[in-house]
């Protein structure tokens, strides 16, 4: 065996049952993949690099296998699983073109115990469950049983004869944290220069002084599941087979370093291997349509039916031959479409996507369904207030009593416009000292930023209402409810279930009555500020002068500052663009270079992930300063996004 072979790994596995032809992709630095830039992939690694600690916790006097090769680190696994009984940490198990590291491997005589640690909540309170009424593995656990079921195949090969049991091992959101602090006792180390390198994780002293039973990991048996998934077909994009079979075909595929034929398919949508023409970097998507259909990159960048929004028919498009957004093969038929009764129905939206906007609004460069906005907007009680929260939930509690992944609000913003057209960030809220558990002061504060008039509140999505409610569940169910609970359950109610002020979605709104091409039907926030931005004159005003942050449209974080300016195009520059320009001044690096895992905090995952940062006691005053400016203002930015939104859709109304 040499360093440089290539083995069917049970990450490059799980790929290929997604897709079998991202394995020509992975691991080849010439294709670019979009995962490596995706903050809210790198907060759930975090957890899951923090969760893989605790789990070894729990086996005392387990060994870990550290050595930095795959060749010595199968070399000192087979040694020492010739021991009668052994744990083991990371051990590495070959067979042929397999090559697995299992997170924790118990042997007792011959029978091993196959253990795979994962980030994934699971609730033995709940009656979760593996199988369905089917007697099939479930579908959002499926994956992680796959991967499970592979590495039990690799682990029998290596071992002929052997039990094997399997577990997974994950959080388990019936069980509390023991203690303040056990996130902060698994901290993520930085990576080395150059960002190159195993990620390593400090586990602090107190850590260890815990007993198995105070973990907040439950060990699930996987038998009867694994069972299954190795005597059932695989289904995988293109075909389905027995995972002996297909594993041993796509081993040979990726050793060999040969391309699978590609299958299009609505999987295609979500590929991670998608480059821009700007980008230095191949496009595997790209390739794959190319070698597939003949595409070139410029006519797949022109659309396809992949890009149809909210749409679960792609498959079936795709199988007549109907791929690209045309009017003149992809038809209403196709679409089932419907006129919707109350504003746009969604097929309406999709059939805006494929014709593209009707003549009366072709000048206007969007579409507005004027009834149905009207109808909504005139209900609105002035001042308006716009809100936005920052939220957190980890599968490692920071606070002692509660359970993984409950909800953490640490952050809101609070934007009022009011009758006169006068905007003003009105309110903020961010509580993240370490040890304090902020979601009943944070409801207080809310509570006060609100209660100065009855005006409607706003949310862009259904998040901040959720929040408020697990938050209200969180009062209900706390031994040691604070005193003024029944009033803050009053005020989350009337914010979220029903009355005058039952707070209103923004984002339906912009899905039942606006639609921007650009925004290729997706109602994200972030998706359309910078398409009204660009559609509307009165914004144009408004942002393209120093007025944000002065005397008529006072900002907490910012001054003087304009956010409408435009590219070499002539076109709006996005806001969250930016934002992120800002970085620089809003963090007092102290020394530290641009590689400052915190610095950028432009998006939802990124802010969790700050969040998560200060709840560290041994970070600098200066840096826990910055991070802290750093959400101060994005969080504002989002309730500036929504009221920038509205400014735009009354100068479109004339209300």
């Amino acid at each position: 065996m040499t360093p440089s072979t290539r083995y069917l790994t049970k990450s490059r596995f799980k790929l290929a049952v997604s897709c079998p032809a991202k394995l020509y992709y992975t691991s080849n630095p010439n294709y670019k993949s979009t995962l490596q830039d995706d903050a809210f992939m790198a907060a759930l690694a975090e957890g899951g690099f923090q969760v893989g600690e605790l789990a070894k916790l729990m086996y005392p006097g387990g060994i870990e296998i550290s050595a930095s090769s795959n060749h010595e680190a199968e070399a000192q696994s087979r040694e020492l699983l010739q021991k009668e009984n052994v744990t083991l940490f990371e051990p590495a198990i070959r067979h042929g073109d397999f090559f697995i590291r299992v997170d924790v491997l118990v042997k007792r005589g011959n029978t091993f115990e196959l253990i795979e640690v994962k980030a994934k909540s699971w609730d033995s309170s709940a009656n979760s469950r593996l199988m369905n009424n089917k007697g099939a593995p479930t579908g959002d656990l499926l994956p992680y049983l796959q991967d499970v079921a592979f590495q039990t195949h690799v682990l029998r090969l290596a071992y002929p004869g052997s039990t094997i049991n399997s577990l997974l091992l994950m959080p388990d959101k019936a069980k509390t944290a023991p203690v303040d602090g056990l996130n902060q006792m698994f901290k993520l180390l930085p990576l080395p220069p150059g960002g190159q390198g195993a990620r390593k994780v400090a586990v602090q002293p107190a850590a260890r002084q815990l007993g198995a039973e105070d973990s907040v990991l439950t060990r699930v048996p996987v038998d009867e599941a694994v069972s299954y998934i190795l005597n059932h077909p695989v289904q995988y994009p293109g075909g389905a087979g027995m995972l002996p079979d297909i594993a041993d075909q796509w081993a040979q595929a990726y050793r060999d370093d040969t391309r699978i034929p590609p299958h299009i398919g609505s999987q295609c949508g979500s590929c991670e291997f998608r480059a821009e023409a700007a980008d230095k970097q191949r496009s595997g998507f790209h390739e794959c349509w190319q070698i597939v259909h003949g595409w070139s990159a410029e006519k797949v960048d022109q659309g396809t039916v992949l890009d149809i929004w909210n749409f679960r028919r792609k498959d079936e498009l795709i199988a007549q031959g109907i791929l690209r957004l045309d009017p003149q093969q992809l038809t209403k038929e196709n679409l089932r479409y419907q006129k919707g009764s109350d504003g746009l129905s969604n097929s309406e939206r999709q059939w805006l996507q494929v014709a593209g906007l009707p003549e009366d609004s072709r000048a206007r460069g969007y579409y507005v369904q004027r009834d149905h906005a009207l109808k909504e907007m005139m209900q609105w009680v002035y001042p308006l207030h716009f809100i936005d929260f920052e939220t957190s939930m980890v599968a490692l509690p920071f606070n002692a009593g509660r359970k993984p992944y409950e909800q953490i609000a640490f952050q809101f913003s609070h934007h009022v416009l009011d009758a006169q057209g006068r905007l003003a960030h009105q309110d903020q809220f961010l509580l993240a000292k370490p040890g304090i558990f902020p979601n009943y002061d944070f409801v207080r504060a809310l509570m006060k930023a609100l209660s100065t008039d009855q005006g409607s509140v706003f949310m862009w999505s259904p998040h901040e209402r959720t929040v408020l409610r697990q938050i209200a569940d969180q009062l209900k169910n706390d031994p040691a409810s604070p005193e003024d609970s029944g009033v803050l359950l009053a005020f989350i109610a009337s914010l979220t279930e029903g009355g005058p002020r039952q707070l209103i979605d923004l984002r339906t709104l912009a899905q039942k009555a606006f639609f921007y091409p650009s925004t290729r039907g997706s109602c994200s926030i972030k998706k359309v500020l910078p398409a009204v931005l660009q559609g509307s004159p009165l914004l144009k005003v408004i942002y393209g002068q120093t007025n944000y942050g002065g005397p008529a449209m006072p900002s907490l974080n910012f001054k003087q500052f304009a956010w409408w300016t435009a590219d070499e195009h002539g076109v709006a520059r996005d806001p969250y663009d930016l934002l992120r320009a800002l970085t620089p001044e809003m963090l007092d690096r102290a020394g530290n270079t641009a590689q400052d895992e915190e610095a950028d905090v432009a998006d939802g995952g990124a802010a969790a992930m700050a969040y998560a940062r200060l709840q560290f006691e041994d970070l600098s005053l200066s840096k826990r300063n910055g991070i802290e400016a750093a959400l101060l203002r994005y969080c504002e930015l989002d309730t500036l996004a929504m009221a920038m939104v509205v400014q735009a859709w009354k100068a479109e109304l004339a209300i």
